[in-house]
Parts: C-alpha cells; sequence; structure tokens
C-alpha cells in the first residue's frame, strides 16, 4: 500500500462525526436563541453531543498513529517531535481565536477551553504516548474514569484544562484534557491495531461512493468546516425564523 494514500474509512468516520456536530449545534442554536423548547444540557441530546465529541476524538487519535508512522520515515528525533508540537499548537491558537470570537460575541459564557484547545494540547502531548502503543487504551479508560473523580472539584480558573472548574463556571464548550484527552488516547491504542506502521492491517469494508465520497469530502476539510459551520447555521436560522442573532 502506498504510504501517502489516506484512508478513505478514516475520512468517512471523521465526516459521520461532522455531520454529528452539525446537527448538535444546530439544535443547540435552536435551543440557545429561543427558537423552539428544546432542552440539549439533559437526556438525549447531551449524550448526543457526548457521543459526538467521543468519536471524533478517537479518530484524531488513530489519525495520529498514522501521521506518527509515516512522519517516522523521515524524520527522527527532535524534529518528529517538533512537527507534533508545531501542529499542536497551530490548533491550539485556532482555539484562542475562537476564545476571542465567542468572548466578543457572547462574553458570558465564551469558550475558555475547548474541543479545539483540547485537540491542539492533545497532538502536543500525543509525542509522549505513541511509545507506549495499544496501552494507550488502559492510560485513556483512566483518563475518562478520572473524570468522574474530579468532575466536581472545585478550583483556580487556569486548572481548567484539566477539569477542575471555579465555582459557577459556565461555558457553551468546555472539554478538558480529563476526561476526553482519554479518547484520544483510546484511539491511538486502537490505531496501533488497525494501522500499525502507518498500513491498514484489516480488510476494509466496500462502502459505496454515493454513501462515502460526502462522507470523506467533510472528514478532509473537517477543521474548516468546523471553524465555519456555527456562523453558516446561525445566519441560516435568522433567515428562516427571522430571530435577531446579533
Amino acid at each position: 500500500m502506498d504510504l501517502a494514500s489516506r484512508f478513505r474509512e478514516i475520512d468517512a468516520t471523521r465526516g459521520i462525526a461532522i455531520l454529528m456536530m452539525i446537527v448538535f449545534h444546530t439544535v443547540f442554536d435552536i435551543s440557545f436563541f429561543l427558537i423552539a423548547p428544546v432542552n440539549v444540557a439533559t437526556g438525549f441530546w447531551r449524550y448526543f453531543a457526548m457521543a459526538t465529541a467521543s468519536l471524533f476524538l478517537f479518530v484524531v487519535g488513530i489519525s495520529l498513529v498514522v501521521s506518527h508512522a509515516r512522519s517516522s520515515v523521515k524524520l527522527s528525533g527532535f524534529a518528529l517531535t517538533k512537527k507534533f508540537l508545531v501542529r499542536g499548537a497551530g490548533i491550539f491558537a485556532l482555539g484562542l481565536l475562537v476564545t476571542l470570537v465567542t468572548w466578543l460575541y457572547l462574553h458570558e459564557g465564551f469558550i475558555i477551553f475547548g474541543i479545539l484547545h483540547l485537540i491542539g494540547v492533545s497532538v502536543m502531548l500525543s509525542v509522549l504516548f505513541f511509545r507506549f502503543g495499544k496501552y494507550n487504551i488502559l492510560i485513556g479508560l483512566l483518563f475518562i474514569a478520572g473524570g468522574f473523580f474530579i468532575g466536581n472539584v472545585q478550583g483556580p480558573i487556569w486548572l481548567l484544562p484539566i477539569g477542575i472548574q471555579p465555582a459557577l463556571f459556565t461555558s457553551v464548550d468546555y472539554t478538558p484534557l480529563i476526561p476526553w484527552f482519554g479518547a484520544v488516547l483510546v484511539g491511538i491504542g486502537v490505531g496501533e491495531f488497525l494501522y500499525s506502521g502507518g498500513v491498514r492491517r484489516f480488510t476494509a469494508p466496500h462502502m459505496p461512493d454515493l454513501l462515502v465520497r460526502p462522507l470523506v469530502f467533510l472528514g478532509r476539510y473537517s477543521l474548516l468546516i468546523y471553524l465555519v459551520h456555527q456562523p453558516v447555521i446561525i445566519l441560516l436560522l435568522a433567515a428562516v425564523t427571522g430571530t435577531k442573532v446579533l
């Protein structure tokens, strides 16, 4: 197999997560702007949001395994580490941009450490965990379990990234390392089973092009779609319902 090729099943799965995200954020905006009485904080939509984030972060972990294996062919040592540090820092910088935009738009409840911040930090931290290979599944489950222990722990705002919150803290997107980095680590561990050495280690099922191509497209451009989808959803809702959003 050509090591430079992309795996359609990874892009398609990421595309499914993107579709789920768009659906949830549409429902969230309908609730946020009081267009319809939808409860997104508990029940089905809460679990739907958790499943969406879990799937997306799981695929991030798998993708990191493939990227690391292929990068290791040409890079080693600090040069290899630097690649992931720079990539993660770039994604984290986009997260800071989201922080600024949501602070200007929302002010109260703006995003301090959301999913882009988490992914950026996760990419940077991944260089410490690749060595554990398949054992990252266990380490990831420990991170996930840790969320049950510190989820209600209160502390200073600078501990937000690890999952400890100040009293009365609110945010429209809060995705701390504990437990969510665990989903990335589980993805890294599973990735070592499925794509060890950057090569597919299983026979991919047949996927009809009519179904897969749109998902692959969404998956390949997931970062761009993430950055633009909320303004598009908000403007469409405003146009359709006449709701004032500014």
